[in-house]
């Protein structure tokens, strides 16, 4: 296990699908001073609607079915966000549902907390840890990075 420190000032993704930003931006704006104490990062419309109804910064990245899910899942795997607060919703498939899945896993993979509903959202927000340092234990990956390939067969054989 390898530690990560996550600093005192998170950097925190936020996400949600068409039928659940109304929802987000209602618990953004009511957890606006503690979302102020952070670095807060989103996809496309999303990040708009919230920096509009938090009067703060948003670091906006694409639309999440034009690559955004993606593109955070790519920061979280850098090690440059370290929460995901994403409302989605589970009554209504994605044209992107793999990238949903994907970025899913990558919060899974790298240890870092999400919530993927409101509830989740509020207990975290309230944890005295997201206003600290805190040390991540990560997962040693290295038999995956240093494991032997099998070569690829020739066609015919």
């Amino acid at each position: 296990m390898q530690p990560h420190k996550m600093n005192a000032r998170k950097r925190i993704a936020l996400v949600a699908h068409d039928n659940k930003k109304s929802e987000l931006i209602e618990w953004a704006v009511y957890n606006r001073n503690a979302l102020s104490r952070h670095r807060l990062f989103a996809t496309g419309t999303t990040g708009k609607l919230l920096e509009e109804a938090l009067e703060q910064p948003i670091t906006k990245f694409l639309s999440g079915p034009l690559g955004g899910d993606q593109q955070i899942g790519a920061r979280i795997s850098e090690g440059k966000i370290d929460v995901l607060i994403f409302f989605w919703d589970p009554m209504e498939a994605q044209p992107h549902d793999p990238d949903i899945k994907a970025l899913l896993r990558l919060g899974v993979v790298w240890n870092i907390p999400f919530a993927c509903d409101r509830a989740t959202a509020d207990f975290l927000m309230t944890s005295p840890l997201m206003y600290e340092d805190y040390q991540v234990i990560l997962p040693d990956y290295q038999f995956y990075i240093n494991r032997a390939r099998k070569p690829a067969k020739a066609d015919g054989q």
